[in-house]
Parts: C-alpha cells; sequence; structure tokens
C-alpha cells in the first residue's frame, strides 16, 4: 500500500441491519482501500454484529469493537463511540482519517478521488461528498459547500490532530464545529458536491416524524452557537422545503425554544464566536448588510444561494 495514501475508516454503529451491509459492500470495492476499518457496535440488538463480523472474516482490515449495550439514544454518543473506535486503531502510519456512517453508499473509487484532492491541495484539512438523504434529488446540493456532514468526513491526520477531536453536543451539530474549528487552525475544508453519497434513509429519523426533526434541528443551531439574525434568514430560507412552511417555522420554533430555556451549551465560546462571524460575513456578502469580516487564514467561504 502507498503510504502516501494510506487512511483509516472509524464508523459507529447501532441496530443497522438493514443498511450495513451496503456501506460495506461500497467500502470493500473502494479502489483503494482503507489500512484499517474499524466498526463501533454501541449494543446493537438485531444482525448487525453478526453482518459485521462476517465481512471482518472475509476481509482482515475490518475489525468489530462491540460496546455493552445502554439505555436510549444520543448524538453525544456517536462522538464518544467514534473516539472509542479511534483508539483502537492498529495502525499507526496512516495519513488520512474518515468518519463514515453506517448507512450510506457511495462509488468505488469515491475514496481514491478524496486522497487525490487533499494531495493537490496541502492546506485541505477536512472534506467530503455530498451527502443526499433517500427519496431527494441527487442534485440538491447544501448552500454551504464548506461544511461536511459528520457520516463523511475525511482529516488529513494532522488537522484532526490539530484540533484536538471532536466535540460532543447532546443535542448534535458536532460536524459542522468540527469544520469550523479545523478553518480556526489555518486548514481549509470543502464539500465535493460531484461526490454523490446517498444516505439511505432519512436524516435524523430515530427523533421521530419530520416535523419533530425540523425542531431538533434548531435546537441543534442553538445548541452549536448559531447567530440569531443568520437563523431567522436561514430558516426563512426554507419555508419553499417540504413540509412546506410548517418544516421551516417548527426548525425556528426549536431554536427559540432553546434561547428561552437559556440551554447550556458546551461549544467553546472561542469557536461559537469564530462560527457567529463566519454567518455574519456571509450574510454581508449575500445582502451588503456590513463590510466583510476580518477573514482567518485558511478560511473559505460560500456564498449564500
Amino acid at each position: 500500500m502507498n503510504q502516501e495514501t494510506t487512511y483509516v475508516l472509524v464508523t459507529p454503529v447501532r441496530d443497522e441491519e438493514a443498511t450495513i451491509g451496503r456501506t460495506i459492500a461500497s467500502v470493500v470495492r473502494q479502489t483503494i482501500r482503507p489500512a484499517e476499518w474499524v466498526i463501533v457496535s454501541d449494543g446493537s440488538t438485531d444482525r448487525t454484529d453478526d453482518i459485521v463480523r462476517e465481512a471482518a472474516g472475509n476481509h482482515p482490515w475490518i475489525r468489530l469493537l462491540r460496546l455493552d449495550p445502554r439505555p436510549g439514544r444520543s448524538f453525544a454518543a456517536v462522538v464518544h463511540n467514534t473516539e472509542k473506535g479511534i483508539r483502537h486503531l492498529e495502525t499507526t502510519d496512516h495519513r488520512f482519517l474518515g468518519l463514515l456512517d453506517s448507512d450510506v453508499e457511495f462509488q468505488e473509487d469515491y475514496f481514491e478521488q478524496i486522497i487525490n484532492r487533499f494531495i493537490a491541495e496541502p492546506k485541505l484539512g477536512l472534506a467530503g461528498g455530498v451527502v443526499i438523504d433517500v427519496g431527494l434529488p441527487r442534485d440538491r446540493f447544501p448552500r454551504n459547500r464548506i461544511d461536511v456532514p459528520g457520516a463523511v468526513q475525511f482529516f488529513r491526520r494532522k488537522c484532526f490532530e490539530k484540533i484536538g477531536g471532536l466535540v460532543p453536543i447532546p443535542e448534535g451539530g458536532w460536524d459542522g464545529m468540527t469544520c469550523a474549528m479545523a478553518r480556526m487552525h489555518g486548514y481549509k475544508t470543502s464539500l465535493f458536491t460531484d461526490l454523490v453519497v446517498d444516505h439511505l434513509k432519512p436524516r435524523n429519523i430515530a427523533e421521530g416524524n419530520m416535523v419533530r426533526r425540523k425542531w431538533q434541528m434548531g435546537v441543534r443551531d442553538y445548541a452549536a452557537g448559531y447567530h440569531p439574525l443568520f437563523e431567522a434568514i436561514k430558516c426563512a430560507s426554507r419555508l419553499k422545503d417540504p413540509p412546506f412552511a410548517i418544516g421551516a417555522i417548527a426548525w425556528w420554533i426549536g431554536y427559540c425554544t432553546a434561547v428561552l430555556q437559556r440551554r447550556p451549551r458546551i461549544v467553546p465560546p472561542e469557536v461559537v464566536d469564530y462560527v457567529r462571524k463566519e454567518q455574519l460575513d456571509r450574510l454581508g456578502r449575500t445582502f451588503g448588510l456590513k463590510q466583510r469580516c476580518l477573514e482567518p487564514a485558511g478560511v473559505d467561504l460560500p456564498e449564500m444561494r
């Protein structure tokens, strides 16, 4: 294996027998395979572990790390389990680290293409393909092209070590904070919209129906420290998204509810300040509300569309 392209993967999973096999198949057929893949089972009670064990028997670079069962689900648990998987990696000479969800599917040269872009851009610290939920158009790309979803975050190892790990936000949104922290340390982050990753089920489906999930996204944005003005305009821009108007209103209500409750945040204040400066800068360049904020090194901010 070429040391310049050596990468490892870590996947947290819980009761994903319906999708984990398809994710494993996507990784196995890659033109550049990982040196090691640790799949962390959070007390799965279905056939998830059996599927992983069977794959590990055929591919020694796949390893199952099984954790004891625990009650309930938690966004923070995903982070804790991911970090446990990272600590159990045995490969020490990898150049890249990939975090991969257990319910995604992608093209056979996906990782090869990403690694080639890292090699071509030395300042690139974190990247990944665009994740499209099942049932949505495959050309429906997010407005933000610098934040990479946690389902497919792929790091230059030095970048991951520099940011000092992930932030286990109970309400979710740790992936956006990870991207911001990478930029804070002078690295570029990029969402590659030409690399489409299929998300095999609706996002955050465990949170309940669509309206409930939208409400929870508002709570998440508050926990991540989003600026109120940015959040208001963001929700307004989503009024035409399904469920029409209701989803955007539920999103805004979730955010406002968290504000009124003064829910505690665990995101470091300096990260919140950085995220808000980025958001105000985007609004300023889009609507002419203010002069461009001082941009830290390594930041390439997108236009809102």
